[in-house]
């Protein structure tokens, strides 16, 4: 079964105009559709509010072609992703920034008694406008379903990760951290869909994001 992937995009079509909050409000598409025992295609779109509604900042979509090492619990894959930002700067028109990414990553993945851990190694290259720059991000998530059995074929599951970015400047290396906690339900064998809340902390400040996630994994 396949979802449009132009949900994300109906759905914020109806936003509301709002006074500026503390929280933002990401909705976001990932797609993992496997074309043979080996390869596979990451395909994803993240529509990114600065306010709960209203405000948008950025829009993303990403994709990939991976190779699975070893059955679904190692693989790499490289890809590119292109994005529109819109700064938010209170009082002021904000001004479109469009960047251009390539990216390649290793994710192994280990499972202890039905309960998942993820670890996730991604080296960017972003063109952002004129300018050129590179990071690296270390990604450590943990499923933990909430029946007793497995995530991937029960409904109920809690979802955590941390996720920190690094700059390949020297002088200030540090570029941001995140926390995730969500809840999760497998709504199909392989489509499930998250509710939670992400903690972005910055250099100099940090906020909150409201997130709802569809994934959609599909065997070949």
């Amino acid at each position: 079964m396949r979802i449009n992937y132009w949900i994300i995009l109906v759905l914020s079509s109806f936003q509301i105009k709002a006074q500026d909050t503390k929280y933002g409000n990401w909705l976001m598409y990932f797609g993992n559709q496997q074309i043979n025992e080996y390869w596979n295609i990451h395909n994803e779109i993240q529509y990114r509010n600065y306010n709960y509604v209203g405000d948008l900042e950025q829009l993303m979509f990403r994709g990939g072609l991976g190779y699975n090492l070893s059955e679904n619990n190692n693989n790499i894959l490289i890809g590119f992703a292109y994005v529109i930002s819109e700064p938010y700067i209170e009082g002021t028109k904000n001004e479109k920034i469009t960047e251009k990414r390539l990216f390649q990553q290793f994710i192994t993945k280990q499972s202890f008694n039905n309960i998942v851990l993820q670890h996730r190694y991604r080296v960017e290259q972003r063109f952002i406008e004129d300018e050129y720059n590179a990071r690296f991000r270390y990604l450590i998530g943990i499923q933990v379903p909430l029946s007793g059995f497995e995530v991937r074929d029960r409904p109920f599951y809690l979802s955590f990760y941390n996720e920190l970015f690094v700059k390949t400047t020297p002088e200030n290396m540090f570029d941001r951290n995140r926390v995730y906690g969500a809840l999760g339900y497998s709504v199909f064998k392989h489509i499930r869909i998250e509710a939670g809340v992400m903690s972005q902390i910055l250099q100099d400040n940090s906020r909150k994001q409201f997130q709802i996630a569809v994934y959609n994994n599909l065997p070949f």
